[in-house]
């Protein structure tokens, strides 16, 4: 069977993207409608510039100012987002926050922050999607982000290496038990962007020189190099993949 274009559009389908008004969540947002997709925005932040974006490629997109972590009504996100764009077929967990500090000097209260955000969120949404995709009887598309820290230690990060070694390995058991259902479950692991997580490190000459040196590519990631991974991993054309953790790095991995 041929390969066409069309298992890349997203014609008619509605994706629900956590942090989508900055960073990386706009640039695959925005890649997202550019392939044919409706957006749900779900974050704090200002919406304005990603929902122009979005509007620019004929798309529509709902904004839900709700920030995550604890106390969160995730089947109740869900839910708007149906209620409004009538279905929701694909998940972006995408929102993620950062705490830096030396492991000796760590807060509890760091540790806590990160954790709720960027894994006890990342698995509890995807819950309440599953369950709406499933009582739906649709195929759904689960893209989890991930980081290098995925595979790697970094330092001076502890809540956040040990946040996104858990995206990876949740990843991997949302894929096992939902394949067979019709979900699939796959991350982007982006390396280093220019976003405001990473604003220290550029700022730092002598830090963001050792990144730089060791980035094939020579240059930081920009938002939108995210925008084709996640069209692929929300699209017919990645059908046969789960539980991939694929990484989008300029070849830091590499070196």
């Amino acid at each position: 069977m041929s390969l066409g274009l069309q298992a890349f559009s997203l014609a008619g389908r509605v994706a629900l993207v956590t942090g989508a008004t900055t960073g990386l969540g706009a640039g695959m947002a925005v890649g997202l409608a550019a392939a044919g997709a409706d957006i749900v925005s779900v974050g704090p932040g200002d919406p304005t510039e990603t929902a122009a974006a979005v509007a620019a490629h004929g798309r529509r997109m709902h904004s839900i100012g709700a920030s995550l972590g604890r106390g969160v009504d995730y089947a109740g996100l869900v839910a708007e987002a149906v209620r409004v764009l009538g279905r929701v077929d694909i998940l972006v967990n995408n929102a993620g926050i950062i705490r830096r500090a030396d492991a000796t000097e760590f807060s509890e209260q760091d540790w806590d922050d990160v954790m709720d955000v960027n894994l006890k969120a990342c698995f509890f949404l995807s819950q309440a999607f599953a369950r709406q995709v499933l009582a739906a009887g649709h195929r759904g598309k689960v893209i989890n982000v991930a980081s290098m820290l995925s595979f790697q230690g970094g330092i001076r990060v502890a809540s956040y290496t040990a946040s996104k070694s858990g995206v990876a390995g949740l990843t991997r058991l949302l894929a096992n038990e939902w394949a067979a259902r019709g979900i699939n479950v796959n991350a982007i692991a982006p390396g280093y962007f220019a976003t405001a997580n990473t604003a220290q490190l550029r700022a730092d000459a002598q830090r963001s020189g050792e990144i730089l040196a060791r980035i094939p590519a020579g240059r930081w990631g920009e938002p939108a190099d995210l925008a084709g991974a996640a069209v692929f991993l929300a699209s017919a054309a990645s059908d046969y993949m789960h539980g991939a953790i694929v990484p989008v790095d300029g070849g830091w991995l590499t070196r």
